[in-house]
């Protein structure tokens, strides 16, 4: 049994207190009877939440099997050295139908001295927003560790950071230790290291259906906070059809945007990595070591390292995400 065609997987659902329904209305996805889902994990090698292969051969093998199974076939012979025993990279897409807390991630070198785990960094594809739709990514001015303390405590903290309205097809960067936090009316897809640390610093005052308020963690946040303004928060990007177009490029992942009228052959061989497609709009198929399948709005493909090239043909507006762990910079 080999792993050279293109592997889909169980989606793991997760219902939010800030999560709605637009996972299922506009990504088409049955998250079955949960009333608020705020997230949609479509690969991961999480601790607990480890992804399931959907289709193939190998449907009902778990993604850290994989792993262990086929090594540098599936990672790429850099990624299996550098990640042996754990997927690096972990997808969803979230609905946020109420504004998300703020919140910060610490990077590799805190986050393994306070969890013994990796940091998180991420970025976020917006695929819709209603009108007025903001976020918040970082800090509108410079500031330090007393004045964020003082806002923090005056429930002012939003008046020093930078919020953006945001449109389908922004494209944001959050590194670990940049404040954040995604608003009200957003669907995004986010790629992101395989880490589930966050640091809670403001949650609205909100209470769940028990009537109690989510942990906040202060002290940690305040540890890993990146207090300078910077000049450009929101990526800029050439939307040119038919190639890919470079949307962010960082030690931990690459992602380009691709918007297919006509059928491309990629070659995969230079990348020694795997290569993850999530498709953002329309639909089309995906062609692999001899294995096609269908992929549409809310599907994510993982193409293993070991396949040397893919056909990418589009039926409809076909617009993916292509995204994969780069050479050491």
């Amino acid at each position: 049994m080999n792993t050279n065609y293109p592997l889909k997987f169980q989606p793991i659902y997760k219902e939010k207190l800030w999560g709605g329904q637009k996972i299922k209305s506009l990504l088409g996805k049955n998250f079955g009877d949960l009333t608020n889902c705020g997230e949609s994990w479509e690969l991961s090698g999480v601790e607990g939440d480890v992804s399931v292969v959907a289709n193939g051969a190998l449907a009902g093998t778990d993604l850290n099997t994989l792993l262990a199974r086929f090594g540098e076939n599936l990672m790429g012979k850099r990624v299996f050295a550098a990640s042996p025993v754990e997927f690096p990279l972990l997808i969803k897409f979230l609905d946020a139908n109420a504004d998300l807390s703020i919140q910060v991630h610490p990077n590799d070198k805190q986050a393994k001295a306070m969890h013994g785990c990796l940091g998180k960094t991420e970025m976020w594809y917006i695929i819709q927003a209603d009108a007025n739709a903001k976020l918040i990514a970082g800090f509108n001015r410079n500031t330090d560790r007393e004045e964020y303390q003082e806002r923090l405590a005056s429930k002012r903290l939003k008046e020093i950071l930078n919020e953006e309205h945001v449109a389908a097809g922004d494209v944001f960067f959050i590194p670990a230790g940049r404040v954040h936090t995604i608003g009200k009316g957003i669907l995004l897809a986010e790629i992101q290291q395989t880490s589930d640390v966050t640091y809670r610093i403001y949650d609205f005052d909100r209470v769940d259906a028990n009537g109690q308020k989510r942990a906040l963690h202060t002290a940690q946040a305040l540890e890993v906070i990146d207090f300078k303004k910077h000049e450009h928060y929101k990526s800029t990007y050439q939307n040119t059809s038919n190639q890919a177009n470079q949307l962010v490029s960082d030690k931990y992942f690459e992602t380009n945007k691709l918007v297919l009228t006509q059928s491309i052959t990629r070659d995969l061989v230079h990348f020694d990595s795997f290569i993850i497609y999530i498709c953002i709009a329309g639909s089309g198929s995906v062609e692999a070591g001899g294995t096609r399948i269908l992929l549409q709005r809310g599907e994510t493909t993982l193409i293993p390292a070991c396949v040397a090239k893919i056909t990418l043909q589009p039926d409809l507006n076909f617009t993916l995400l292509e995204t994969y762990v780069p050479y050491a910079k």
